[in-house]
């Protein structure tokens, strides 16, 4: 696949203007819309972590939205393989939707390993200002490799799998992540206390609490 392809803007479209804003939908549902993006190579527990965050949030009230890096790949990007320039465009697509969801009104909640930092930036450059939280589960990699959940680090190292994350493509580490979680140390239940701790200032609409943070 030519990933630049699809990069290409059509000349025959027009954005059209929504006739509900996203402040409009924002206090309609009494609180904040954004992206918070999980980071990390295979098996440093961001799908477990976006999970635990979104059941507490629906729990309190907020809408929210999980993103996570397989089941996108199995619709929106199943055509896409693992050579750079189907990350990039992987990350490229679910950037657009994550964007779409926030303009709706809800806190999206994304686990994509997205191993460059360029790409994860491009992401962030879309978002509005303060939309983009990014989070780095920092697992090292032999903890990682030791829970080899899907078994691809061990294909991976028998050359089975190709351009694999931490084994045979790099992983680039953010320089200035929002929030950094030591998920090779820390339990699930404490990870999910510090992202929550994290989001609450976003969360309100001036005059409208969704929920009493004191719950959180």
């Amino acid at each position: 696949m030519n990933a630049k392809s699809t990069n290409q803007k059509s000349l025959n479209t027009v954005w059209q203007v929504m006739s509900i804003s996203r402040d409009e939908r924002e206090r309609l549902q009494g609180h904040r819309s954004f992206l918070v993006w999980f980071t990390g190579l295979s098996g440093s527990g961001k799908s477990t972590i976006i999970y635990a965050v979104e059941e507490r949030l629906y729990k309190l009230g907020y809408r929210t939205f999980a993103l996570d890096g397989d089941n996108v790949r199995h619709g929106l990007c199943a055509d896409l393989g693992f050579s750079q320039g189907d990350r990039i465009e992987n990350i490229r697509r679910v950037g657009e939707v994550a964007k779409l969801l926030t303009q709706a009104g809800v806190i999206v909640l994304a686990a994509f390993i997205s191993p460059f930092r360029a790409d994860r930036q491009k992401v962030r450059n879309l978002m509005e200002a303060g939309d983009f939280i990014e989070v780095y589960c920092h697992c090292p990699l032999e903890i990682c490799e030791a829970r080899d959940v899907k078994g691809l680090y061990k294909k991976a190292r028998a050359g089975e799998v190709r351009d694999f994350t931490g084994i045979s493509s790099p992983y680039e580490e953010p320089s200035h992540p929002d929030l950094v979680l030591h998920t090779g140390e820390d339990s699930v239940e404490r990870c999910t206390e510090l992202v929550m701790e994290k989001i609450k200032s976003r969360l309100q609409v001036a005059g409208m609490g969704k929920a009493d943070l004191a719950d959180f």
